[in-house]
């Protein structure tokens, strides 16, 4: 037997393990929840839809589902394009967690959420996720002209006043990058602009310059530090961001902390000139209201969402 079958290229220990032939496992994100179109015990519809069949981009769409027995016209509702983390090698918006996360974010904000599957690495390198990511967006705005777009949820239900973005981990890298396009290329979203982004727990390249493995796994092709899909202080980038309000939320004890922190003080040197919010969470660690969304500080990180969405006044934990 082969013993080049068990060399392992990369592990993300306990959630994902990639071999030098190719082989793939992935422990986390893989298990598939089932959609409820006509409503489930949380007061949420939800349902999949195939964006680009070639390129197998896909969505899970979440609706509170009392909105559904009301005519259209009587309220719109904000939008939300949530991207899931998980360093772009694993996570899906199919899967228990982020279902289950997406659907509470709904049921508490009242929002229309578009949670967006993306192409994977190792079987597709970035740029595939921006680029799938991008695609995505560009058929949510789609909609902004009623009837043109082929979603019946989408062309009744949105207000696309008030369009939001939001992620985790390398889902918030997600969101800086969409936002950046979203000013650059205006015309490719249909003339829709962003009300706001949230950045939670976001993954960049270190204040101190480098990048790690798992930016190298996923990117082989990487300049390092330069590069901007990693670094967001790269040039004059952060100056175009598309939105004129930005909610980060970090963990005090997460190892991304310090560049969530980088990215906050790249973002106020910059010449934008909106409303950026800082939230840190005191304790917790990275991503630790998806593992324990019951708890108390993941309730009200919760609360901090649904509160820059609904245009409130974001306090600190």
């Amino acid at each position: 037997m082969d013993s080049s079958t068990d060399e392992i290229a990369h592990e993300f220990h306990p959630y994902f393990r990639a071999y030098k032939n190719g082989r793939v496992e992935r422990f986390f994100g893989s298990d598939r929840v089932p959609t409820s179109e006509f409503g489930s015990s949380d007061g949420v519809s939800s349902k999949d839809v195939v964006i680009s069949a070639e390129t197998a981009i896909s969505a899970r769409i979440f609706l509170p589902s009392e909105t559904t027995k009301q005519p259209p016209q009587i309220k719109k509702l904000p939008v939300l394009v949530y991207f899931h983390g998980g360093g772009l090698f694993m996570g899906s918006p199919f899967c228990s967690t982020y279902h289950n996360y997406v659907s509470s974010v709904v049921s508490r904000a009242n929002v229309i959420a578009i949670s967006v599957k993306y192409r994977l690495a190792p079987e597709n390198y970035v740029p595939a996720a921006y680029e799938d990511c991008w695609s995505a967006l560009k058929w949510v705005t789609s909609h902004f002209q009623f009837g043109v777009g082929t979603d019946p949820w989408l062309n009744n239900y949105t207000d696309f006043d008030r369009v939001f973005l939001a992620g985790d981990s390398a889902g918030a890298n997600i969101v800086h990058n969409m936002s950046v396009q979203a000013d650059t290329d205006h015309e490719g979203l249909n003339g829709v602009k962003l009300s706001g982004i949230c950045l939670i727990h976001p993954y960049f390249g270190r204040k101190n310059g480098g990048v790690d493995k798992c930016w190298v796994f996923v990117c082989p092709d990487t300049s390092g530090f330069d590069d901007p899909w990693i670094n967001p202080a790269v040039g004059t980038r952060l100056s175009r961001l598309g939105c004129t309000r930005v909610l980060v939320c970090l963990a005090e004890k997460d190892n991304l902390r310090e560049r969530g922190m980088f990215y906050c003080e790249s973002l106020r040197e910059s010449v934008w000139d909106g409303d950026l919010e800082i939230v840190e969470t005191q304790g917790e660690d990275h991503v630790f209201h998806l593992f324990k969304p019951n708890s108390d500080k993941a309730l009200a990180l919760m609360d901090q969402l649904v509160s820059f969405i609904n245009q409130d006044k974001v306090s600190s934990l």
